[in-house]
């Protein structure tokens, strides 16, 4: 008998813990979504700057559109970074 409640139980496969939604889709969307938006802005504002010949504003704003692109596009390299700067300053967490 107490075969035949091990053998049971062995066989029942435990219950999955609910891991929260998973929002990989949703971040796809948003990329493929507002990517082409944002080039759209970013190309009409530079075009802008580039008319009316104010050349340091096109530069600062061709290198905050690259930040605000890198971080859009690769989320994760702000921990990479933040690790790599806390190493070189002898902060180990």
């Amino acid at each position: 008998m107490l075969g035949h409640m091990v053998a049971a139980l062995t066989e029942v496969s435990p219950t999955p813990i609910p891991r929260g939604p998973d929002t990989q889709g949703l971040a796809d969307w948003l990329k493929t979504f507002f990517g082409p938006l944002f080039l759209a802005a970013v190309g009409i504002v530079a075009l802008f700057f580039l008319f009316t010949r104010e050349v340091t504003r096109f530069a600062q704003f061709v290198v905050l559109a690259l930040v605000i692109a890198v971080i859009f596009y690769y989320p994760g390299i702000i921990a990479t970074t933040a690790k790599g700067i806390a190493g070189a300053l002898g902060v180990h967490g």
